[in-house]
């Protein structure tokens, strides 16, 4: 059973540099919402990351809006926020599929993004996951947003040329040099 199994965690990633997060969250349960966000904010307080919060109308916003912001933001991750609960249409499906898929690809192409949309069956295990004394889902998106600007951080230095570097000073192809 998924409930006696043991997880392992990461420690919390140390930055030299200041981090700035955007939550994004879909409110469309408050209550699940809010406790998300408190499982985030929690996390991110305790790493020393400032962030911001935006609310979107529902979880397929979700990956427009960090696409949009990491466009034309300057924020190093994304913890995406929100619920999907089950209901008798295959909405659901297209909703957590759809969702799912655009942070995916957000992520794939350099976005750090936690991914805190919870997909359930029901409230009852929506209201558990969302707990933040208990599964803290929201503040587990936030610690994987924070691991991955860390990679991004580690790995981002200085890029190096390949195959040559170009000279100091450069000669127009008419050019012969010792000649006048």
């Amino acid at each position: 059973m998924a409930g006696t199994e043991t997880h392992d965690t990461l420690p919390l990633p140390r930055f030299e540099m200041p981090v700035k997060l955007l939550l994004v969250v879909a409110p469309y349960y408050r209550d699940i919402a809010d406790n998300l966000v408190a499982g985030a904010r929690a996390v991110l307080e305790e790493a020393g990351a400032a962030h911001e919060l935006i609310e979107v109308p529902g979880a397929l916003e979700i990956p427009p809006a960090i696409a949009l912001a990491e466009r034309l933001s300057n924020y190093d991750g994304y913890v995406a926020l929100g619920c999907v609960i089950r209901g008798e249409t295959t909405h659901y499906e297209t909703v957590c599929n759809d969702s799912s898929r655009g942070l995916m690809l957000l992520g794939l192409q350099g976005a750090a993004i936690g991914n805190g949309i919870l997909t359930v069956e029901n409230r009852a295990q929506a209201e558990v996951r969302a707990d933040p004394n208990g599964q803290n889902k929201g503040g587990g998106a936030a610690v994987a947003a924070l691991h991955l600007v860390a990679l991004a951080r580690r790995w981002g230095g200085e890029r190096r040329g390949v195959g040559f570097r170009p000279e100091e000073s450069y000669r127009i192809a008419s050019e012969e040099p010792g000649r006048a």
